[in-house]
């Protein structure tokens, strides 16, 4: 399908603006959609590029951004509730299942929708809840759609590592709990490139992919990574789950707080692949870890 119209939804959000570029460069056709699409800076006129507006929590505007594509990738995220903005249910649940359904009617090809690790209906985070559910919603609109779960993603302009950059200029750094928790943080420019890979194979995808980046560690290995890639010491200090949680619910009162209670529920297990699925080694990608593309910046 390397020449295939590829419909790309959150095209200029952070997974997906590089998805778009990894699709674009590779010579495919793309049709970047948001509600205020632009084409990208880096975009020549050889890019088969377009741009369509439409809104994910709105199915009445999905009709040009859906005509004549071979693919569509929902890349959309919502990590935070605004007041009076869309939920989680609006973004993840309702217009998933909304563009799932309407890619089905039009007979598209294939369908890939972006999750996450973790997913899982008895969380405590509406957030995580709501991944779930659109999942379940996404198989049930389009069955053949692959559903791709990556581990915390991070690149330049990201609020992974900028987050912890910025809390490792304090002089005491928290950690969330021991700090022992462990995740896989995914390269997003990786996980474009696993999208390009699974849309230019001319076998189906699979049902369901789970992404973890090229190091496993633990929340305290990143800080100190991070410490050490900006020469810094500091003392890192572990707080209960419960502080964080108690933290948060007064943070929530700020019109844009800087940590949510869905993020601390994240933080409080592993964040990795289960095994049960195939990953980046199946779409012939080694991915990068987290540490060795911070030394790289540095």
């Amino acid at each position: 399908m390397a020449s295939s119209r590829t419909t790309v939804f959150g095209g200029t959000g952070f997974l997906g603006s590089r998805i778009v570029r990894s699709l674009a460069e590779a010579g495919g056709r793309v049709r970047i959609v948001a509600r205020n699409p632009e084409r990208p800076d880096w975009a020549t006129p050889a890019h088969a590029i377009e741009l369509v507006a439409a809104d994910i929590t709105n199915p009445d505007t999905f009709a040009a951004a859906l005509r004549g594509a071979d693919a569509v990738v929902n890349a959309v995220s919502l990590y935070v509730e605004k007041r009076g903005g869309p939920t989680f249910e609006d973004v993840h649940v309702k217009g998933a299942a909304d563009l799932a359904h309407q890619a089905g009617t039009q007979r598209i090809a294939r369908f890939l929708h972006v999750s996450g690790l973790g997913v899982d209906p008895e969380s405590p985070s509406a957030f995580v809840r709501a991944r779930w559910r659109g999942e379940q919603m996404v198989r049930s609109a389009f069955p053949a759609a692959a559903i791709l779960r990556p581990s915390v993603l991070f690149g330049a302009g990201d609020a992974l590592l900028a987050g912890l950059e910025f809390a490792t200029r304090m002089p005491v750094v928290p950690l969330f709990g021991s700090g022992r928790v462990r995740l896989a943080p995914v390269l997003a420019d990786d996980l474009a490139a696993a999208v390009q890979r699974l849309l230019a194979d001319d076998n189906p995808p699979g049902p369901v992919y789970e992404f973890a980046g090229g190091q496993d560690l633990s929340y305290r290995e990143l800080v100190e990574g991070m410490l050490a890639a900006h020469q810094r010491r500091r003392l890192l200090m572990p707080l209960p789950m419960f502080a964080w949680r108690f933290l948060v619910t007064l943070m929530e009162l700020l019109p844009n707080p800087p940590l949510t209670y869905d993020q601390v529920v994240l933080m409080a297990r592993d964040n990795l692949p289960r095994g049960d699925w195939p990953g980046f080694g199946d779409v012939g990608i080694e991915p990068r870890g987290v540490l060795e593309w911070l030394d790289t910046r540095n």
